[in-house]
């Protein structure tokens, strides 16, 4: 992820992606900059309109949030008949104590 962060920074300061750039950020955050995981970093950006590729993985995450907000809402419905449940089988089980 320290490669790709560094390739972002560089691409917003307008600095060109190279393997002396990307090995100047990560040295700068105190990264690991290994010669080559930077070398392919930047080889596989070569011609990627970076921008181009921001606005379309933007749009995929926020549609996908929804369906998972809705998701967590479920799980907390689930948790909830699964805690009445137990305190039902709780309950029976002390009734059984008094009567067996």
């Amino acid at each position: 992820m320290q490669l790709i962060y560094s390739a972002l920074l560089l691409h917003d300061a307008k600095q060109q992606i190279s393997e002396a750039n990307v090995t100047k950020v990560l040295q700068a955050a105190g990264g690991n900059s290994d010669p080559a995981l930077v070398k392919a970093l930047v080889v596989s950006l070569e011609g990627v309109n970076i921008e181009e590729a921001i606005s379309k993985a933007a749009m995929p995450v926020a549609v996908a949030s929804a369906p998972a907000a809705g998701a967590g809402e479920a799980k907390k419905e689930e948790k909830k008949e699964e805690d009445q449940q137990a305190k039902a089988e709780q309950a029976a089980e002390g009734l059984g104590a008094l009567f067996g």
